[in-house]
């Protein structure tokens, strides 16, 4: 399985399946949750690949309320931190977000996750 595939499995409950990579579709009902690879940290042997790679991935939650948005970024912050498979580790606190035009309050947060390579 990617870490794209198990970033879903386990953000997606949390949303109903409303979670995306990179951009949330048009018109899809909130909240919902955005997902990317911001960077990470390189493993570098001097023989040979890694069986590991390690991703910094910000996690972005948008909704109709603050309430809302905070809410689930905790959320998102416990259920990343209790995966056996992600193995993630907070990068820093939530940061709150307002989009004006499309009038949704979010939250964002990276993290630190490692995976198979």
């Amino acid at each position: 399985m990617s870490v794209e595939a198990d970033l879903f499995a386990v953000l997606g409950p949390l949303v109903s399946g409303r979670a995306y990579p990179d951009v949330a579709p048009d018109g899809v009902a909130k909240p919902y949750i955005t997902y990317q690879q911001v960077g990470g940290n390189a493993v570098n042997f001097l023989n040979g690949i890694p069986d590991q790679r390690n991703g910094r991935f910000q996690i972005n939650v948008w909704a109709s309320t603050r309430s809302a948005a905070s809410t689930l970024i905790r959320q998102v912050e416990d259920a990343l931190r209790l995966s056996t498979t992600l193995r993630a580790t907070t990068q820093g606190g939530a940061a709150s977000d307002y989009e004006d035009e499309l009038k949704l309050y979010g939250a964002r947060q990276d993290f630190s996750v490692w995976f198979q390579a």
